[in-house]
């Protein structure tokens, strides 16, 4: 499996806070976790010059693509995004992290405007799982405890997820779907809230579990452009029966 991980790097990431949750980087840190999936993992870095450095060559070859992005949704050209969303259509995988809920991808499979209600306020969140049985809780229980996390709320204008797998709840009473799965064309992609760069989310043994779950999932069975589509939902439906 060809895992492409693109990820912004903004002045966050250089504070204080930033380099004290990830001193290597966000980008280097969910790198390192998704080579524990065995595949080869390659690392794309967003700044404010856009994701040029994301090649057709890259997308042309990447079965499982994961995007973090927070301040530079909008440098990334059209092009591109049109190539991201073609590839996703025909059956690469995509896990879209935390602020990636603004970039012009997951606008562009959604069609909605991905708008939500924000604080960022440090705040305790606990991913409560909806959906036991689902492949990407297997073994992690009723629920996730992130000890720090930016606060997202409902309303989140999103299409009604193909299947919703976790539900957040934060210290000041909002909840929010916070880990989704979509179906769109032959491809499959989770959106998963946690994540802010100032919190070291993604070192969470539970999140990372999570991730690497969620990265078999979505990945193509027999190759971009050969999945049927949603095949996914047949067989999570079988194993519920």
């Amino acid at each position: 499996m060809n895992i492409t991980v693109v990820c912004e790097h903004n002045a966050s990431m250089d504070s204080e806070e930033g380099k004290k949750a990830y001193p290597e980087g966000l980008g280097v840190c969910l790198k390192n976790l998704m080579e524990e999936t065995g595949g080869s993992v390659s690392l794309v870095r967003m700044d404010e010059n856009g994701a040029g450095a994301l090649t057709d060559e890259i997308i042309n070859g990447t079965d499982v693509m994961v995007w973090w992005g927070h301040w530079y949704h909008q440098k990334v050209s059209d092009e591109i995004v049109n190539k991201v969303a073609d590839r996703a259509l025909r059956g690469m995988g995509m896990i879209f992290l935390h602020s990636a809920h603004d970039s012009k991808p997951f606008k562009r499979l959604l069609g909605t405007t991905c708008s939500l209600r924000w604080r960022e306020d440090g705040e305790h969140e606990r991913l409560w799982c909806v959906a036991p049985g689902h492949p990407i809780a297997r073994g992690l229980g009723e629920y996730v405890d992130i000890p720090q996390e930016e606060m997202y709320g409902e309303y989140f204008d999103i299409p009604v997820p193909d299947e919703l797998v976790y539900v957040g709840w934060f210290e000041g009473g909002e909840v929010f779907r916070g880990g989704c799965v979509f179906c769109r064309g032959r491809g499959k992609f989770f959106y998963f809230n946690p994540g802010h760069e100032t919190y070291p989310t993604y070192r969470i043994p539970a999140v990372r579990t999570l991730l690497l779950q969620a990265a078999a999932y979505v990945a193509p069975a027999d190759g971009v452009g050969e999945v049927p589509a949603c095949r996914h939902i047949e067989q999570f439906s079988l194993q519920r029966r």
